[in-house]
């Protein structure tokens, strides 16, 4: 039946389309077809006659009218909402008789969903399932939640909603649907968590222990289906984790930035930190399994800790903004705290993407040269290998450049983080990193110059790469440098960059040489250039002086000379060319000598061009 797949399809066509007064009246007009079509519409100019609710028995005739009770409990709701959202902008707040109003909207759409509830519980008839009864008590429970939201009944609302996200989390984990998943990150847990504040419980609860707490275990029916299909949805610590504790490890209480300890307050927080030690974990045990040769394969093992740190950072942001909304001052110990924290989140995630990145680019940062890609041919008969060419070498070393360019980026980001402007030490830092990158794009420009080949770009480009890794070389050689395995991120050590700087002394040395044979190559051209007499270079400046022995070459030696066309047609009836001979005729032929010699004459005079090119008289 899938009541909340129904549900939430129809609200995200109402987005795209206007607001919740548009999508009411795409309900009214749904309800009316879908009332005709079932029969149960009033006729034209028929006097109104109430009908009765929907029993079990209709919906076992036709599960349409499972479809009418979902869309009149939500043009009920989108009445309410659309109310609430005209006058949310009121200098007074919604009182009087407009929260009335609303709320009635809100009560009759739980009414038509507890109807539905009601009737898919008589499984025999309906022919409903367990998820299906679920999915509909949710739905219901949802909407009681947000009419004792508007009355601000705080604890039945949370109860509403705990009841709701508890029913959803174990159907996401039962069906792996994403539509649950959804729910309940956007519209349930706000609303627990901003009742939780207007019950003043402590920020550090997290939103499923709250759930947990207020979901009404009295009702073992419930509690038996729920756990059925989740049996750790109702658990404070899941056996999963029970099992991998071991492995994780505790959620953090403290987190530290440049010496300084902070206290994690928020329990978002520390859960969501708690993933990225997790996800840390698991990244080193993937890339200790896969090749260097495998980029790609690491660098998607890089997705679950980006995924994990975009989370942290999030969460970071969603708790200051909170605090900020209560009136608390950027002063206050509490704000100053989620600062710290939020630079320390924001710089690990910076670096977990440089990370990702430098795999990408291969070996050693990407300053091994890639040895040439053969493709074995799958026919026995062909030739059996095939090397890459030079378009294809470009290719690659243009992406490395992208890569390259998207690290430079990263660090760039960093210095906008709270705190990073004022600690000169750690601008320092940053500063040897972006040139030992840089000096890293530099050299695969430069190898993408000697492909071409381009001798002299190249080896300006390395002069570059080499000035800058000196730079960071004199920095970075003072720290420290760790025999750990970790996976690559922001951290550059002592030895990477030591052998950068031998790499591109070696290259600066090597392109310098080809280059001095370049130069002397061009200085034997200009000197056999020079043999040419001076007659015949009149269009050349001589920058190294006139040779007066070579000015004309004599004696002269016969050579074609370029004439005009025009000349040749001018002069087609006063040339004669080979084959156009016309031999003189004998004198005893008499008259069929004469005769023949005046047809001949003739044809000759034909075969003369008159005018321009042929034409004209």
């Amino acid at each position: 039946m899938e009541v909340t797949k129904f549900v939430v399809s129809g609200r995200d066509k109402a987005k795209l389309y206007g607001d919740y007064a548009t999508y009411r009246t795409q309900l009214s007009n749904r309800i009316h077809n879908l009332r005709t079509k079932l029969g149960i519409s009033t006729k034209p100019r028929a006097k109104y006659s109430s009908k009765g609710p929907v029993t079990a028995e209709d919906i076992a005739s036709n599960h349409e009218f499972i479809n009418l009770l979902l869309l009149t409990s939500e043009r009920a709701w989108a009445h309410a909402m659309s109310m609430r959202e005209i006058h949310s902008a009121d200098s007074k707040g919604i009182s009087g008789s407009t929260r009335s109003h609303i709320i009635s909207r809100f009560r009759k759409s739980t009414i038509y969903a507890n109807n539905l509830f009601q009737c898919l519980t008589d499984q025999t008839q309906t022919g409903a399932t367990n998820e299906d009864v679920l999915e509909a008590r949710a739905y219901a429970a949802a909407l009681t939640g947000a009419m004792e939201f508007q009355k601000d009944k705080w604890e039945a609302c949370i109860k509403s909603y705990s009841e709701a996200r508890i029913i959803y989390s174990a159907l996401a984990t039962a069906t792996k649907s994403d539509i649950f998943k959804d729910l309940v990150s956007n519209e349930v847990d706000q609303s627990i968590r901003y009742g939780a504040y207007q019950m003043k419980l402590p920020r550090t609860v997290a939103v499923p222990t709250i759930a947990r707490k207020f979901f009404p275990r009295s009702d073992t029916e419930l509690v038996v289906q729920v756990e059925k299909l989740d049996p750790d949805v109702l658990n404070e610590q899941p056996m999963k984790a029970r099992s991998e504790s071991a492995d994780i490890g505790a959620v953090p209480k403290t987190i530290t930035w440049r010496s300084r300890t902070v206290d994690l307050e928020d329990a978002a927080i520390a859960s969501a930190l708690a993933s990225v030690n997790s996800a840390a974990q698991k990244l080193s045990k993937t890339l200790a399994s896969v090749t260097a040769a495998q980029a790609k394969e690491r660098a998607s093992a890089y997705d679950d800790i980006l995924i994990a740190s975009q989370d942290a950072a999030d969460a970071t942001k969603r708790a200051i903004e909170e605090l900020l909304g209560e009136g608390v001052g950027q002063g206050d110990k509490r704000i100053q705290g989620l600062q710290i924290t939020r630079t320390a989140v924001g710089y690990d995630l910076v670096s977990w993407r440089i990370g990702r990145n430098r795999v990408l680019v291969g070996e050693r940062d990407g300053s091994v040269v890639d040895g040439p890609v053969i493709h074995q041919s799958k026919k026995k008969s062909q030739k059996p290998m095939k090397e890459e060419g030079t378009g294809r070498k470009l290719a690659h070393l243009r992406e490395k450049a992208v890569l390259y360019d998207s690290i430079l980026q990263s660090l760039d980001s960093i210095k906008e983080l709270p705190g990073i402007a004022a600690d000169e030490a750690l601008q320092e830092e940053l500063k040897a990193k972006y040139n030992y990158f840089s000096a890293l794009k530099c050299l695969t420009i430069a190898r993408s110059h000697a492909l071409l080949p381009n001798p002299k770009n190249a080896l300006a480009l390395l002069a570059r790469a080499s000035e800058k890794c000196n730079s960071a070389h004199s920095y970075l050689s003072t720290s420290m440098d760790t025999d750990s395995p970790s996976p690559p991120n922001i951290n550059v050590s002592p030895t990477e960059v030591q052998s950068l700087k031998d790499l591109l002394d070696g290259e600066v040395q090597h392109y310098r040489a080809l280059v001095e044979l370049s130069n002397l190559s061009q200085t034997q051209n200009s000197l056999s250039a020079n043999k040419v007499p001076l007659i015949e270079r009149l269009s050349e400046y001589p920058a190294q002086g006139v040779d007066l022995e070579n000015l004309v070459s004599y004696p002269p030696k016969l050579e074609p000379v370029p004439v005009k066309p025009l000349f040749f047609d001018a002069a087609w009836n006063y040339i004669e060319y080979p084959g156009r001979e016309v031999e003189k005729p004998a004198a005893q032929n008499g008259v069929k000598g004469s005769l023949s010699s005046e047809s001949k004459s003739a044809e000759q005079t034909a075969q003369q061009k008159k005018g321009w090119f042929g034409f004209g008289r």
